[in-house]
């Protein structure tokens, strides 16, 4: 058996032919007809019949109930079992050799007919003489075809469902549904791919181990489609709810901020979750890591303790990042202040936190610090904010014409970053040469600092119009007598106008 399978999977048929009981044809037919019934023979058991060597006997004189006789196995054709039985003769010199019986091989063209390649009577005789690696050359055509054509077909079998599901969608009254379809794009193809390529490659009558590899490839193609389908669908989803609360509740920043944090800390457990079960569901198949992964589920002990303890900082991490997102203390576009930073809050991960800030550099914060330390967050319970304006003037600046210039400069200039709420100038402190002016503004957190801005440039533009309201040093001169006696002050000028 084994001289059999080695000789016909290398292509030496008219060799192969010698393990079959060919008596029963003339001799001037046993070279050509021999050969063609080892090639036929290989085929149909390579497909319906594999032989595992270690499984076969090891005695000599067969099996010991029927002496010079052994069945190998049984196909089954048209509603019976048609046993594969090898026969000990004498061959060349008296040496006995295995071949197999005259019954079985009389068998073989009938097999043959039921599961053999359909191209047999098709494409020439040299491309089934010799192989390549175990492959004859019409096996090597069938897989070039099958890969490269099957992922044309592929390509154009997604876009007709696409467009199919897509004007389907279009009649419904949801917008959902649209939003799956577009997450189709790009992993619908892998489903198809993976079954042309199954069906194909069982045609060519592929040796076991070809086919099984062809097979696991078609499994994981499935397995990777499903998962990047489902990480299209999360983003896409995300997007989707996101746009419908925008839309419902414009005016809501707080919530939408709220809930795009969620949604997106949700979005990364789920992204996380499917490419632990995706890469576990592709790894599995395999033999060789499910028993690696029984015998480390068996052993874990004191290792697992270990690793238990080396992970236990991402694992708290990971949960800091669900709490963070529960809990909110940061949402997305929140305005904060951290590591003396002022930024937005870009992006929330499970780890991680990007602030951007204000000269576009990116702040790269780990999630824990966030519950851990302290930090300002500007927008917490609403964007809109206050803020001053800090000048220095002089004793005789009038105030209220102060706040009249303050609400001239918001409900023109500043009439797009003011939110109409508050508007106030005040005396914050009085020092020993000027007046500490306030002047206090309301703006949402994105405009608030454009808003100051605006405001300290035109009071002071207001004020260099006005001399006499700028910060002056004054002081008094007195006359001194040669005794060192002071004399009267000499009159103070008048003020500027």
């Amino acid at each position: 058996m084994k001289g059999f399978l080695a000789e016909a999977h290398a292509g030496n048929y008219a060799v192969a032919a010698h393990y079959l009981d060919l008596d029963f044809l003339a001799r001037d037919k046993q070279v050509e007809t021999g050969a063609q019934l080892a090639r036929r023979l290989k085929f149909v058991m390579d497909r319906k019949l594999p032989v595992d060597l270690s499984t076969l006997s090891s005695e000599p004189e067969g099996d010991p109930a029927e002496a010079r006789f052994d069945q190998i196995g049984s196909i089954s054709l048209e509603g019976a079992e048609v046993p594969i039985r090898v026969q000990r003769v004498l061959g060349n010199g008296g040496t006995p050799v295995w071949v197999f019986n005259e019954s079985t091989v009389k068998e073989v063209d009938r097999l043959f007919s039921a599961y053999g390649p359909v191209l047999t009577e098709v494409l020439p005789d040299v491309f089934f003489k010799r192989t390549v690696l175990g492959l004859e050359a019409w096996q090597w055509l069938g897989l070039l075809v099958i890969l490269f054509g099957g992922w044309a077909l592929s390509l154009l079998l997604e876009r007709l469902s696409l467009a199919f599901t897509m004007r389907l969608a279009r009649w419904t009254k949801f917008t959902w549904d649209d939003a799956l379809v577009s997450a189709g794009r790009g992993p619908l193809r892998l489903p198809y791919y993976a079954a042309l390529v199954a069906v194909g490659t069982s045609m060519l009558l592929l040796p076991r181990p070809i086919q099984t590899l062809f097979a696991r490839l078609s499994y994981s193609l499935t397995i990777i489609a499903v998962a990047w389908f489902i990480l299209r669908f999360l983003k896409v989803s995300s997007l989707y709810v996101q746009e419908r609360v925008a839309s419902k509740n414009p005016n809501d920043a707080d919530r939408i901020r709220g809930l795009s944090t969620q949604l997106a800390v949700l979005q990364h457990v789920l992204e996380v979750a499917t490419y632990v079960v995706a890469a576990a569901l592709l790894l599995m198949q395999f033999e060789v890591v499910r028993n690696v992964g029984v015998s480390l589920l068996a052993s874990a002990g004191l290792a697992g303790l270990v690793i238990g303890l080396a992970a236990q900082k991402s694992i708290s991490t990971l949960l800091a990042g669900i709490q963070l997102s529960v809990t909110q203390p940061i949402r997305m576009g929140d305005k904060v202040v951290v590591e003396g930073e002022f930024g937005t809050v870009e992006e929330i991960s499970l780890t991680y936190v990007v602030v951007r800030i204000w000269d576009n550099r990116r702040l790269v914060i780990p999630i824990a610090q966030f519950l851990d330390k302290p930090f300002q967050n500007w927008s917490r319970s609403h964007s809109e904010m206050l803020g001053e304006v800090i000048l220095q003037v002089d004793y005789f600046a009038d105030i209220d014409v102060l706040r009249a210039e303050l609400k001239r400069i918001l409900e023109n200039e500043g009439r797009h970053l003011w939110d109409g709420k508050v508007q106030s100038v005040v005396v914050l402190n009085v020092l020993d040469k000027t007046l500490s002016v306030r002047a206090l503004v309301s703006a949402d957190s994105n405009n608030l600092f454009d808003l100051r801005c605006l405001v300290r440039e035109r009071l002071v533009v207001f004020l260099r119009g006005r001399p006499g309201w700028l910060p002056t040093v004054r002081s008094e001169t007195r006359p001194v007598t040669p005794a060192g006696e002071q004399g009267a002050p000499v009159p103070a000028p008048a003020p500027r106008a």
